[in-house]
């Protein structure tokens, strides 16, 4: 058992020693002087020593006060720290979401103040990298990851609704002699490759028979943000899932040469702990996600 002077006594003498005053600590603590300098006195009889010099109008701490002083004063810093930061988060929670990049700057950004403004007391923390996550570790509550998702024992991965891949590119593309208007002009022009997408310009290929494409050439990045950003300078055409460029074809910086119609491909999945899969964070980012993705026009049958 801790053997603590009264709490009271020590919280009588930590305001009295930063304010100087009697009088003062006892208007702070809404006491009488009288009671200030009676917790002070029954501090001073557990301690065994005096902590202040008594003057006629005046108290001034005494060498035993002054350290006294210091360490109280810190205490109940730290104390009335933690209680703040426990109220805090009483009001809200926080849930950590790990993105793959692409996802979270195209499609998961521009809709977080939606899911705040639905849970106000829910905070969100979203990290993005293309590296793999442990979710056992609690570090992160929800992944989102692009291909099958995480296959391992205690881990429920629900998969996005598949999602269409088209062939995009500036308007300014579509335009004069050589503008694409059907498969077989892309012959003319650069083609801008995403390597680590599922569906490839390949596969374009042998799902469009008379073209021949040279799948030698053309630029070619690891992240499709850069093959967006690249097709949305005119560089050349890319070949992206319908649901990461919704905002570039709402501004008409990209547009659709063939149709907005594609192969659909399951590409995205959420993964979590099974074990903490009721708990209330995760179940509204969860609902409210497959909400939006239920809502989204690039996902429409």
């Amino acid at each position: 058992m801790r053997k603590l002077p009264p709490l009271h006594a020590i919280q009588a003498f930590e305001a009295a020693a930063r304010l100087g005053s009697f009088i003062q600590a006892s208007q702070e603590l809404h006491l009488t002087p009288s009671a200030i300098s009676h917790r002070i006195r029954s501090l001073e009889e557990w301690l065994g020593v005096s902590l202040f010099h008594r003057m006629q109008r005046t108290v001034v701490l005494t060498d035993a006060g002054r350290r006294f002083a210091d360490e109280t004063g810190m205490a109940l810093g730290r104390l009335e720290s933690a209680a703040q930061d426990i109220a805090r988060a009483s009001k809200s929670d926080l849930i950590t979401v790990h993105v793959v990049p692409s996802l979270a700057a195209q499609w998961l950004m521009p809709r977080i103040a939606r899911f705040s403004a639905q849970y106000p007391d829910i905070d969100v923390r979203v990290t993005a990298s293309a590296e793999p996550v442990r979710l056992e570790d609690g570090a992160v509550d929800l992944d989102i990851s692009y291909g099958p998702g995480l296959r391992r024992a205690g881990i429920e991965t629900e998969m996005f609704p598949p999602e269409p891949i088209v062939a995009l590119c500036s308007p300014d593309l579509t335009r004069g002699r050589n503008g694409l208007k059907k498969p077989r002009d892309l012959e003319k022009h650069m083609l801008i490759h995403s390597e680590v997408n599922q569906y490839s310009w390949k596969d374009w290929q042998a799902d469009h028979p008379g073209t021949r494409l040279n799948l030698e050439r053309g630029l070619r990045f690891d992240r499709s943000f850069m093959s967006i950003f690249a097709a949305v300078d005119g560089l050349g055409v890319c070949l992206e899932s319908r649901l990461l460029v919704e905002r570039q074809l709402d501004s008409g910086r990209l547009v659709l040469p063939f149709g907005g119609e594609g192969p659909r491909i399951r590409c995205h999945g959420v993964s979590y702990l099974a074990s903490r899969k009721r708990l209330p964070k995760i179940q509204a980012f969860r609902d409210w996600l497959m909400q939006s993705l239920d809502e989204s026009p690039a996902l429409a049958a």
